[in-house]
């Protein structure tokens, strides 16, 4: 197959839709994440994959030697908006399959992009801590997803994705910001709590989806290679901008939502719909 067809195939797989089960909607929706098989191909994440590493390691500035960084800068390297800096890189960003399935999960009409983000644990990459996403976030609903795309399959030397099972659900922890401090708060009061933590490898064409008040974490990267993730943030294409509650609100205000205001929606140029039925 000639380059050309091979490349038609591959934006092909990103526009074709995958089938959610109702059963996978089911756990979604009790559990606050839910893991997919056979999402995307080998030659999707092969190909797109290179594309991302490349633009991750030109666009770094995190160049500390590990030692001297914070729990939070050892837990990955973190490039955003990469749809913004490379066409290629946009093609899987935007892409439809991926978007139909987290409208899907969150029972929406459709779904904008708020960011994407690379995550690349370094080999000796420390843990990522107890969190959750939307604590950074000035939106209304919580009807916000995140997608996580390992780019290589990921054992558990590598520190996959782990889920606290049905966390979304209470409300402790919403003020805390990713630290030290919230891997030992958030740990003791899931604990406490007694919620199930799902913590298991990622097959090669897995992918998981978590919302926005799902906590989770990553263990550290213990392996000789780096652990390679893409990621995109999903919204309700009808959320709503809400008054920042926080520092870091503040600047994504600014930055991912160019500042729009409050009690107004996101718009297409900074937030486009990437799937609407």
């Amino acid at each position: 197959m000639n380059a050309t067809l091979d490349k038609k195939s591959l934006l092909a797989e990103l526009d074709a839709p995958y089938q959610v089960s109702s059963e996978a909607v089911t756990f979604y929706q009790t559990n606050g994440y839910v893991k997919l098989k056979h999402v995307l191909s080998p030659a999707v994440l092969d190909y797109y994959g290179d594309i991302i590493t490349d633009l991750v390691f030109r666009l770094n500035t995190l160049i500390k030697p590990m030692a001297e960084r914070t729990t939070y800068e050892r837990a990955f390297l973190q490039i955003m908006n990469l749809w913004r800096e490379d066409a290629e890189a946009r093609e899987f960003v935007f892409s439809k399959r991926l978007a139909k399935i987290a409208a899907d999960l969150m029972g929406v009409d459709g779904v904008r992009i708020y960011h994407d983000q690379a995550l690349y644990k370094e080999p000796s990459g420390g843990i990522t801590p107890w969190h959750a996403d939307q604590f950074y976030w000035p939106l209304s609903s919580p009807k916000t997803v995140t997608v996580w795309i390992p780019l290589q399959h990921t054992p558990m030397e590598m520190g996959p994705l782990a889920f606290a099972e049905g966390s979304q659900h209470v409300e402790i922890g919403r003020d805390i910001e990713i630290s030290d401090d919230s891997e030992k708060i958030l740990a003791e009061a899931l604990q406490k709590q007694n919620f199930n933590v799902h913590d298991t490898p990622f097959e090669l064409g897995e992918v998981s989806y978590h919302a926005g008040w799902t906590f989770h974490r990553a263990g550290p990267n213990v392996s000789d290679k780096p652990r390679k993730v893409m990621t995109m943030i999903y919204m309700d294409k009808d959320q709503t901008i809400i008054q920042p509650r926080n520092q870091y609100q503040i600047a994504d205000h600014e930055t991912w939502l160019n500042s729009l205001p409050i009690g107004s929606q996101p718009q297409d140029e900074m937030n486009p719909i990437l799937f609407s039925r």
